[in-house]
């Protein structure tokens, strides 16, 4: 029988990274966690002196009703255990987010919900559910579900979502990925969606997880990465087992990784599959994550993946319609070790305020995650455990993940999903022995190191599920970054940022309008100058694990009151900046309508 033990803890964490890091850096991080650079798993930071916590559970309160089903049987299908996603987009342009969640179904067809170990709660309802905000015309966050009306409850396996206006007719539209067909939903913009796969020239049969819109040949038309990760068929199931001998999902090893997919936008509403041309097929890997940034600062989109067991690949952009997969020698396929890793979910900011897009990848329990910190010439280093980063992800399985400033200080922050792919031996009896905790890490000393927050962040960072896809957004409009995570087997969390009450910072929030295609920007680069500092961030909707984010750009301003400048890096290589500019609004930024600049190079 195979026997692998990918998340059960056996040693502990000092004797791991003993193991795994060798004695240079195992010595290294003794000397930092000494000196208090390093945080003890649990200890929780800063004390938090006020009775309002940081997050706020909501989901239920706010009539965001929904629990994951996984169909699992008993026969430990990967699938199971993988999803699923989240978005958070306006999808009917009325000024708030509303929600789409990927739901599972049973991997058999034939087979009745009912007949599953962990059947579906009394009035569940099957496929992908969407959620309307409420928000601008009640002026109170509620949420109500409308996915009958809009056509948009795809019944399927599902993983993950995308969220990307395909045909720049101002109004967002949803890839689904799934383990299965994939579907391409046309936002009609009155409410309601088209399935538009088979037309548009987008399927995918096999098992897609995270996707990524990306106009990465600049032609003012997003084109679509689809990440795929295994060859796993229900009949060619392969029984696994943990070291106690309990039956168990396999590793990735087990199955053969799947080539990725790039689709070409034609701009009449169809896709060329452009995978070879392109040199996307190069390499293969078992992908997870994406995400989408200009890395080497030329001013042309690169593309990061998180394979699971294998190296990440970061496909260079070339500027001529091709990619060249640059992971080894760019510094981001391995750890600081030289070793592959279970790459789940992965994040692009700018956390150390120098310019560039550094990346934060999620791994398997005993592995921690890679703070790869960026030179600005797409060349990376390892520094997690510098940072103060290693230790305390090391016994846990990240998934969804992000960079974003929860507190408005001006400082990008990290949250992570977590949630084991095997039994955690702790757990041993639980029905569903894959619990963990979620995390969330605080920017501080300027991008210098790391502080844990999870042990004083309030009662909803101490959930014990199983996460998965994460989204982020301002999800009622009152400044401050909310989160949406998606759970395993389990009931969805919005997690309402209270920070507001507990500081006086400042913030802003962009909306972009592209001129001449891309409407809503995505890939453009944001910059706020304030007194003494510049803060750079990026228009995106990727990243995280299966989800997509909200488009808008939040700045969290810290104490100043006063913005010098807002430049734009347009997605087609323009750039403009604008001024008397208000902090604590909401603002549309349009091109054309500041003053242009010369773009250096």
């Amino acid at each position: 029988m195979n026997k692998k033990n990918r998340d059960s803890v056996r040693l502990s964490p000092r004797e791991k990274h003993y193991c795994i890091l060798g004695r240079r850096n195992f010595l290294q991080m003794l000397s930092l966690g000494f000196t208090g650079r390093i945080g003890i798993p649990g200890t929780g930071a800063l004390a938090n002196p006020s009775s309002i916590p940081l997050f706020r559970e909501v989901a239920a309160e706010v009539g965001l009703k929904f629990d994951h089903f996984a169909g699992t049987t008993g026969q430990y299908y990967m699938p199971e255990i993988m999803g699923a996603g989240v978005a958070l987009f306006d999808y009917d342009n009325d000024g708030d987010l509303d929600v789409y969640l990927v739901q599972g179904t049973m991997l058999d067809p034939t087979q009745d919900p009912r007949r599953a170990r962990f059947s579906p709660p009394p009035g569940w309802k099957p496929g992908n559910r969407l959620f309307r905000n409420l928000l601008s015309e009640t002026g109170k966050l509620r949420f109500v579900d409308v996915t009958e009306k809009a056509g948009i409850g795809h019944v399927g396996y599902g993983m993950g979502v995308a969220v990307g206006d395909y045909d720049n007719d101002g109004f967002q539209d949803l890839y689904v990925t799934n383990f299965g067909h994939n579907v391409l939903y046309h936002n009609n913009g009155d409410g309601t969606f088209t399935d538009v796969t088979v037309q548009a020239g987008v399927d995918d049969p096999r098992w897609s997880t995270s996707a990524a819109w990306v106009d990465y040949d600049r032609d003012g038309r997003l084109d679509l990465f689809v990440a795929n990760y295994l060859d796993f068929t229900v009949k060619g199931n392969k029984q696994c087992y943990a070291s106690t001998g309990e039956r168990d999902y396999c590793t990735p090893k087990m199955y053969q990784p799947v080539p990725a997919r790039l689709f070409h936008n034609r701009g009449d509403g169809t896709f060329e599959d452009v995978t070879e041309a392109a040199g996307i097929g190069a390499s293969i890997g078992p992908g997870l994550g994406v995400v989408c940034a200009d890395f080497n600062s030329d001013g042309w989109p690169d593309i990061y993946v998180a394979n699971d067991g294998a190296a990440a690949h970061l496909w260079i952009n070339q500027q001529n319609g091709t990619f060249k997969e640059r992971g080894l020698s760019s510094g981001t396929a391995y750890n600081a070790e030289g070793a592959p890793q279970a790459g789940m979910g992965v994040a692009a900011g700018d956390f150390d305020g120098d310019g560039d897009d550094d990346i934060f990848k999620t791994n398997l329990t005993n592995e921690g995650c890679n703070l790869y910190v960026n030179d600005g010439h797409g060349n990376f280093n390892d520094e997690s455990a510098e940072f103060g980063l290693i230790q305390p992800t090391f016994p846990y399985t990240g998934f969804g993940t992000e960079w974003f400033d929860y507190d408005n200080d001006g400082h990008l922050d990290l949250f992570i999903a977590n949630g084991a792919v095997n039994r955690i031996e702790s757990l041993r009896g639980s029905p569903y022995p894959f619990n963990q905790n979620n995390q969330l890490f605080r920017n501080e000393s300027g991008g210098r190191k790391f502080r844990e927050m999870t042990g004083v962040a309030g009662p909803a960072l101490a959930l014990s599920e199983v996460s998965r896809g994460a989204a982020f957004g301002d999800i009622n409009n009152d400044g401050a970054i909310d989160i949406v995570v998606a759970n395993n087997n389990g009931p969805v969390r919005l997690l309402l940022n209270q920070t507001r009450s507990l500081n006086r910072n400042h913030w802003l929030l962009v909306r972009l309008e592209a001129a001449g295609g891309n409407r809503f920007a995505i890939g453009a680069r944001v910059e706020v100058r304030l007194r003494g500092r510049n803060l750079l961030r990026r228009a995106h909707t990727d990243g995280s694990y299966l989800s997509a984010s909200d488009i808008r750009v939040h700045f969290g301003l810290g104490e100043d009151t006063k913005i010098e400048k807002l430049i734009a890096n347009w997605p087609d290589g323009r750039c403009e900046e604008w001024d008397r500019l208000e902090v604590d609004r909401m603002v549309t930024i349009r091109q054309g309508t500041g003053r242009s600049l010369m773009v250096e190079g």
